[in-house]
């Protein structure tokens, strides 16, 4: 007979699964689109060997699943709510652990001393969209943004920044964005736009946040 501890046991599958960082960098990286072995052992700094296995233990919790194509297995979420359970994940933790909100408070501190890349919200990034006042940025690599971006951003991948700014008028506002909210690759694009004059800000989430407010996506 199935007791609550039964349950509570296989709940925790999730939650073990969940208890290594580098599994939520996957996750992370599979929250902006579907992608093999290789492109995720790439994106997280891992082996192909150890991100295997690291997608093993998530497959096994529901949180991941996999087809083979050719020779390549591709990963995805297995439902968008991972997105909002990661989000919660975060709340709790800058909410309630000191050294958390201490290093969120130093990810970006060295090199914002005076607050000007302050980041953009959601309710002013919606408004300045619907106004046309604002330009978005996409400075995640091309195969995650060709995988879904918000609308009508323009894709530069933070290595080929300088080689595209012919393509970035000046009289222009732009507001960059990449992953999510940890995620440095908005934040170093805004910090060289600024530099060359731009008026640019980062936006304080990212694709998949976004797309799983259920907010408008291309």
């Amino acid at each position: 007979m199935t007791s609550q501890q039964d349950l509570l046991d296989t709940l925790a599958q999730v939650a073990r699964a969940l208890g290594n960082g580098h599994r939520l960098a996957l996750l992370e990286r599979l929250a902006q689109g579907d992608a093999a072995v290789e492109t995720l052992a790439n994106t997280t700094d891992l082996t192909i060997g150890n991100a295997s296995q690291h997608l093993q233990h998530l497959r096994r919790a529901g949180l991941v699943t996999a087809q083979r194509s050719g020779k390549q297995m591709i990963y995805r979420l297995t439902d968008e709510r991972i997105v909002n359970l990661l989000g919660l994940l975060r709340q709790v933790a800058e909410t309630n652990l000191a050294e958390m909100e201490r290093l969120v408070s130093r990810l970006f501190a060295e090199d914002d001393a005076d607050g000007a890349l302050e980041a953009v919200g959601r309710d002013e990034l919606l408004a300045g969209l619907a106004s046309g006042e604002v330009t978005l940025l996409d400075v995640r690599p091309e195969e995650e943004y060709e995988a879904g971006h918000l609308p009508e951003a323009i894709n530069i991948p933070l290595e080929q920044l300088e080689d595209m700014l012919g393509k970035l008028p000046k009289d222009r506002e732009f507001v960059a964005y990449c992953r999510g909210p940890y995620c440095a690759l908005s934040h170093e694009a805004v910090q060289r736009l600024r530099q060359l004059g731009y008026r640019v800000r980062r936006f304080e989430e990212g694709y998949p946040e976004w797309k799983a407010a259920g907010l408008p996506i291309a």
